[in-house]
């Protein structure tokens, strides 16, 4: 296994943001992103602000690995508030088209109570193949 740890997102506090699969395996296993930039700040205390970030957190670590937005097989979001998530759909295609196009992974969304850091209302975590 290779640890993934892109510069531009900080140093990881107990976890590394990606593990890439040994020689030959090309799978990138990348942790739960949030919405923080290189100094671990929340961008904004607007959803569609994190999950922008989130999602752009995640890539970060998937170009760093030598992967693309379309190698991006599978994600899990989780969020603090599913009914904020229906109700700005809309703003989150638009950011999400962006960023993968028309590309679309294996997803699941799961409402949670809450995340680990204090105003964090998105989680993000991937899997690519590379």
């Amino acid at each position: 296994m290779k640890t993934i740890n892109p510069k531009s997102l900080g140093r990881p506090r107990g976890y590394a943001n990606g593990q890439l699969a040994g020689p030959g395996a090309h799978l990138l296993f990348v942790a739960g992103q949030i919405g923080w930039d290189e100094e671990q700040r929340l961008v904004s205390e607007d959803f569609v602000e994190q999950f922008d970030r989130a999602l752009r957190n995640v890539l970060a670590v998937v170009v760093e690995a030598g992967g693309a937005p379309g190698g991006v097989a599978r994600m899990v979001v989780y969020v603090t508030d599913k009914r904020e998530y229906v109700a700005r759909t809309a703003e989150i295609g638009e950011r999400w088209r962006a960023l993968f196009g028309r590309h679309y992974p294996a997803m699941a969304l799961v409402e949670v109570k809450g995340l680990l850091e204090d105003g964090a209302k998105v989680e993000i975590e991937a899997t690519a193949v590379l």
